[in-house]
């Protein structure tokens, strides 16, 4: 699977698609035969052992759940998930710092404790929070400190936002799980657990903007691997075509 040394910088409502994310020359990534045999070591990735069981349909409807993960750049984690059966929104945004830093050019400078996240909600009796970890850390690579890929900087560092006890102690467990599997090589993976204090929505020009700009360099060469790659891996839990139609309209 190949992935860009090419990166994005902010657009504004009016500006063209980016070719470019702020602070990084895309001489200094890998290249992308590395990231190849970098990500296809992720290819047998488990299920976690720790789950939480999916919530039976007695009584009517399950109640919505959320989960807030950042694996990276937010336009590649909200493409992954919006893939999945069971998972009814993707919103992107920025977790761990505070509400006066919440915006895409404080957070892109690195100076504050914001990482890019996405904040995922989802039907508990279709899919479980297991599940979205297992495609969490099948699509981004956790062993890296503080970047991903070619984004470079803390507010790109692969972390857990846990809302509860419950799913911090299943994270914590599955990371166990996976370090011990050896499905990252010799690599232990960095993602980072944090109590989730607040999500804060990014601007609008941020979100659905993989599925708005599938042409844009970055997109090409970063997300649409990654769409790709959950299709793949996990293609009984991705959504039906005309049911990702029925959800643009």
């Amino acid at each position: 699977m190949s992935l860009s040394v090419v990166a994005c910088s902010e657009p504004g409502p009016q500006s063209p698609a980016p070719t470019s994310r702020p602070g990084e020359p895309a001489a200094a990534a890998s290249s992308p035969t590395d990231e190849k045999e970098k990500y296809d070591v992720i290819d047998t990735i488990p299920a976690p052992e720790q789950d939480l069981p999916l919530v039976g349909a007695e009584g009517g409807p399950a109640p919505m759940r959320s989960a807030v993960f950042a694996g990276g750049c937010f336009w590649c984690t909200e493409a992954v998930f919006q893939e999945l059966e069971g998972v009814e929104d993707v919103v992107s945004g920025y977790a761990g710092g505070d509400e006066a830093t919440a915006d895409y050019r404080a957070v892109s400078s690195g100076r504050t404790n914001h990482a890019e996240a996405i904040r995922i909600t989802y039907d508990p009796s279709k899919i479980t929070y297991g599940r979205l970890l297992q495609v969490f850390f099948a699509t981004h690579d956790p062993t890296q400190l503080n970047r991903q890929g070619p984004d470079v900087g803390r507010q790109y560092r692969s972390a857990i936002f846990y809302a509860d006890e419950a799913e911090k102690q299943i994270a914590e467990a599955y990371i166990g799980q996976l370090d011990a599997s050896g499905g990252f090589g010799k690599k232990k993976i960095a993602t980072t657990l944090e109590p989730l204090e607040a999500f804060y929505t990014a601007e609008s020009y941020h979100q659905d903007y993989a599925d708005r700009n599938p042409d844009q360099p970055y997109i090409r060469f970063n997300a649409l691997p990654k769409i790709d790659k959950v299709r793949k891996l996990f293609g009984g839990a991705v959504k039906e075509k005309q049911e990702k139609e029925k959800e643009k309209e």
